[in-house]
């Protein structure tokens, strides 16, 4: 008879969508249908808002009642967190002092790639202390890749307790088609050639760049749109009024839809209307919905982040003339790229994920 197990998730959690949130969707289903209990303590945008999905937390007191109070009744701690935020490593550590307290070492996964904010080791040595204790305490790691794996061993990590488990997983394939919103639907319709990017207001995501690069192509072409996807939540700065700004001029009006946020199967659906999918954060590794794009056929633009996929066009982030040609090019030849495609191998990560956490 298999064990079952009480797993907290210690993670931002739809609303809104995002790659990381969704994995841990499925890992909770997964769970879920193997009998395992698996609860979610939203640390993310939503976090304040109630839910049957997951546990709220209201502020810094709340959270570490809530989280003692799991570790108190025996559930192992699952901690997601990048290399970005200083606000996640203090949650997460938190959270790990906590599990060690009553006796039990909890599972740290490290999202994005090689090259975040404040990761890897050469940046920020200060914060050296601070990665012995969030990589020192889990009993295992997951990470993104091998290359994400070998950074995290310069901190002195034993490399057998580092575990590389690609997000991208066959069941993000799998279910039901889902209808597109009615105004995608229709600018989907009217428009031949559809550029998609998922796009946060943050710098990393350079969402005016993306804006200006559109501008430079559909000065050229008639023929293309451009739907930004993701752009409801946060915001840095004042991003969200620049991106209006920008988005005002007459060239761009009717050309750019903005979407504020999709579900996995609607942005499924969206994904294999476009004629190319453009990803442009620098930090976020082996990206699932870049691996997406591949498995649909749909070519892929991104920066260049040195662990993209085999097929992925990419370019400098600060080349915008490198983007435009990319993007003016696979418009011209996209029937010739999606027969050289190489499709990306659809594996279970989530079963390896699984035996992980409940062994």
């Amino acid at each position: 008879m298999t064990h079952t197990q009480r797993i907290l998730q210690i993670t931002s959690y739809p609303p809104p969508q995002s790659g990381w949130g969704v994995r841990v969707q499925f890992l909770k289903r997964e769970l879920e249908a193997l009998g395992h209990e698996c609860t979610i303590l939203n640390v993310g945008q939503s976090r304040t808002i109630p839910s049957t999905e997951y546990v709220t937390v209201n502020g810094a007191l709340d959270y570490v009642r809530k989280v003692w109070r799991y570790s108190r009744q025996g559930y192992l701690l699952h901690v997601h967190v990048n290399g970005a935020s200083p606000k996640g490593f203090v949650l997460a550590i938190t959270a790990e002092v906590l599990a060690r307290l009553v006796g039990r070492r909890p599972v740290l996964t490290f999202h994005a790639g090689i090259d975040q904010i404040y990761f890897p080791r050469p940046k920020y040595r200060l914060l050296l202390p601070m990665y012995r204790v969030l990589f020192g305490l889990p009993r295992a790691i997951i990470c993104n890749n091998e290359a994400v794996k070998a950074k995290i061993a310069e901190y002195g990590v034993p490399p057998a307790r580092i575990h590389p488990i690609p997000a991208f997983t066959r069941q993000y394939l799998e279910g039901v088609p889902a209808d597109l919103p009615p105004d995608l639907q229709r600018f989907f319709d009217a428009v031949p050639h559809a550029i998609l990017s998922y796009v946060r207001l943050r710098p990393l995501f350079f969402p005016l760049d993306v804006i200006d690069a559109f501008a430079a192509l559909a000065e050229r072409r008639a023929d293309v749109g451009l739907v930004l996807c993701g752009v409801a939540g946060h915001t840095e700065g004042d991003l969200a009024d620049r991106v209006k700004a920008r988005l005002a001029t007459d060239a761009l009006s009717g050309r750019v839809l903005v979407v504020d946020d999709l579900d996995h199967g609607q942005f499924l659906a969206a994904l294999g209307r476009s004629s190319l999918y453009l990803r442009t954060p620098v930090s976020d590794g082996v990206c699932a919905s870049v691996l997406e794009a591949l498995a649909l056929g749909v070519p892929v633009i991104a920066t260049e982040n040195h662990t993209r996929p085999s097929g992925v066009l990419t370019y400098d982030p600060d080349d915008l003339d490198r983007l435009v040609e990319l993007l003016a090019d696979v418009i011209d030849h996209r029937d010739e790229i999606v027969r050289s495609l190489v499709r990306p191998e659809v594996g279970d990560t989530l079963a390896d994920e699984v035996r992980l956490l409940t062994a």
